[in-house]
């Protein structure tokens, strides 16, 4: 596929995906959507492990590019269109069996702070602000942020984000922990290049198991938690990278991982 609204590219276990519609801050359209999932397929089918997420320009992503709802007389399905492009979009990036950060360059509003919120380690511009701005076209929020706000920021602090519908700073976002940290707008990108390169080089088995365990945490009991620990570190220790990290250790070097 020719991409006409991303970016893509991959080298050395890393993926980059950058959202290039910066005259419209990156708003999603059904053709952004189409490309995302083509570029999603190559990640899962090539030997990534680490995926990149970040935007052209002044946004990171405006969520729905709304000019693609004029006209018409009839009101659009909008559950219909979470069902087949943001909800698959949102699953498959929680479920990559590898880290995906984000590297929010700019405004993330409606589902594009959605998007922000569901990579595993989000960093963020000093000028970058979020907003949960469905209510103000008379929406709630969607593509996961009812699930994931009141998860990171608190009930109170993520009914008042969605009600009143208020931006943010960075800076707030990171204290009230809806993102890892902010850092200098000229210093994004090598920050987010050298966090790639980074967890390119660890056990990507190991981190994909810790995810799958964090994600289930918050739905377990304890009993239910300590089983899915123990089974997913059965699985941890016949990985060829838990013996090299074992072996490294052992003989006082530091180990190379394959990702296997």
């Amino acid at each position: 596929m020719s991409y006409q609204t991303i970016l893509f590219e991959a080298a050395d276990g890393i993926a980059r995906i950058t959202l290039n519609r910066p005259d419209k801050l990156n708003a999603f359209t059904a053709e952004m959507h189409a490309e995302l999932r083509d570029a999603l397929d190559k990640v899962e089918a090539g030997d990534t492990r680490v995926l990149l997420l970040t935007g052209v320009g002044r946004g990171f992503c405006a969520g729905q590019d709304l000019s693609q709802r004029k006209g018409g007389t009839t009101a659009p399905d909008l559950g219909e269109t979470l069902d087949t492009l943001y909800n698959p979009l949102i699953r498959r990036l929680r479920a990559l069996e590898m880290p995906v950060i984000g590297a929010v360059n700019g405004v993330a509003a409606g589902a594009g702070m959605s998007l922000a919120l569901a990579c595993d380690i989000t960093l963020a511009a000093r000028s970058a602000s979020f907003l949960q701005a469905f209510a103000k076209i008379g929406l709630l929020p969607d593509s996961g942020s009812t699930y994931f706000l009141p998860r990171l920021a608190g009930d109170a602090r993520a009914r008042a984000l969605a009600l009143l519908a208020e931006k943010i700073t960075a800076e707030q976002a990171a204290a009230w922990g809806l993102i890892w940290k902010v850092v200098d707008d000229a210093r994004l990108m090598e920050e987010a290049e050298a966090l790639a390169r980074h967890l390119a080089s660890q056990p990507t088995k190991a981190l994909g198991f810790i995810k799958r365990a964090l994600d289930a945490a918050a739905g377990n009991t304890l009993d239910a938690q300590l089983d899915l620990e123990r089974d997913l570190q059965r699985e941890a220790g016949r990985t060829e990278d838990y013996r090299e990290g074992v072996a490294a250790f052992l003989e006082k070097r530091a180990p190379i991982f394959k990702g296997r």
